[in-house]
């Protein structure tokens, strides 16, 4: 899967989703200091899924219409870098089917899939 790991989810996150053998950028590492409207975009560009924690990308989704090939927004009481990797465990595991072209809120004890592009 190709993803773009957001900032705010951090470098252990884009770590270990390549330890699974996935296809990650790290916006840190490629555009750090990106507004979110650059980040979504480039996102779309490279068909990457972003994962991120800004709770932004709902509005720019939603209200202003963006393209995406999906978003994973991780809505988590435990903002550590072990709990967002338990939590994208799971998510991977039960729905990576599913990921793509989605918006896909994530928290501890639900998933939410909502709005194929």
């Amino acid at each position: 899967m190709r993803l773009l790991v957001d900032e705010c989810t951090g470098p252990a996150v884009a770590q270990w989703l390549r330890l699974q053998n996935h296809d990650v950028i790290l916006v840190y590492d490629e555009i750090r200091g990106a507004d979110d409207k650059e980040v979504i975009k480039k996102a779309s560009q490279q068909n990457r899924i972003l994962i991120t924690n800004d709770k932004d990308f709902d509005e720019l989704v939603f209200r202003e219409k963006k393209q995406h090939k999906g978003v994973i927004l991780l809505r988590l009481e435990d903002e550590r870098a072990a709990n967002k990797i338990a939590v994208l465990k799971q998510l991977l595991e039960k729905y990576e089917s599913s990921l793509p072209g989605h918006f896909i809120v994530v928290t501890e004890t639900t998933v939410r899939i909502t709005g194929k592009t």
